[in-house]
């Protein structure tokens, strides 16, 4: 198992990740050292655990909004895959319903012109 240096708040921690994980792990590291940077330029120094888990709340937060969101996404793509379905099945019977229409005037047409060629 790979193991990384990330550096969060001015700190290193060891990390061990899944294999082809390294940059992920860095690039998370990377986000909440940024974040945890400008609280502490919002807040000034309120102490670091305090930050940690202020920042650490801000992404849950964050987190649970796009949560939200996505699931609300998906509700919304069941919907509009539902009114596809009763628009797919609604042209297939105007189609077939159109088509049952066209064979009654060919066989007219058939019959009118059998009609006209005998008489």
């Amino acid at each position: 198992m790979p193991q990384i240096n990330v550096s969060i708040d001015g700190k290193n921690y060891r990390m061990a990740c899944a294999e082809g994980e390294e940059a992920h792990l860095t690039a998370l590291a990377g986000g909440l050292d940024a974040r945890i940077t400008e609280m502490r330029r919002s807040f000034g120094e309120i102490g670091d655990m305090r930050l940690h888990v202020m920042a650490a709340l801000m992404q849950a937060d964050e987190l649970q909004e796009t949560q939200g969101r996505l699931a609300a996404l998906e509700r919304e793509a069941v919907a509009l895959r539902a009114k596809v379905d009763t628009a797919d099945a609604a042209r297939a019977d105007e189609e077939a319903r159109l088509a049952e229409g066209l064979s009654r005037c060919a066989d007219r047409i058939e019959r009118l012109a059998h009609t006209i060629s005998a008489g």
